[in-house]
């Protein structure tokens, strides 16, 4: 596959092609959409936007609660909006923290993506204090969690 089309990826089972425009696409929605996290109490806004097989977008952002275990992560955010809308096949993810470096889904998040699907593109993004984009890397699912626990896989 040539690099102008996009990279490759193995997701839920099917090659999927994600182009350089999707990316940026999915970091754009998920900047858009950090700004109505609800953070009292860390401050840290985080953003998600997830992009399925046919090239519908979900976003979300971090929902917190005073109780903490209750607060609901950016990315799980994404996937449950995912879900309402009856789709269950994420190819990539845009994660939009702040700071100098990005942020990396936590291990919950990790595991719900991993109920959906084999691999996932992640683009990583930190803002700086004005807004800007401060740093940015790509990983996948398999790399974040190389053995994720697959119920399917023990039965």
């Amino acid at each position: 596959m040539d690099r102008a089309r996009g990279r490759e990826l193995a997701a839920g089972g099917h090659s999927v092609s994600v182009r350089a425009a999707d990316v940026e696409r999915l970091v754009a929605e998920a900047r858009a959409v950090r700004a109505n996290a609800y953070a009292p109490y860390s401050r840290y806004r985080v953003g998600a936007a997830v992009m399925v097989r046919d090239g519908r977008i979900f976003t979300g952002c971090n929902v917190e609660n005073a109780t903490y275990g209750a607060t609901l992560c950016a990315e799980r955010a994404a996937i449950a909006a995912m879900v309402a809308a009856g789709a269950t096949a994420p190819v990539a993810c845009a994660v939009v923290t702040a700071g100098a470096r990005p942020g990396a889904p936590c291990g919950i998040c990790r595991q719900v993506f991993a109920e959906f699907a084999k691999d996932v593109r992640f683009v990583l993004v930190a803002e700086d204090k004005r807004g800007k984009i401060a740093a940015r890397r790509s990983t996948r699912l398999s790399a974040l969690l190389p053995q994720a626990f697959r119920l399917r896989d023990v039965r």
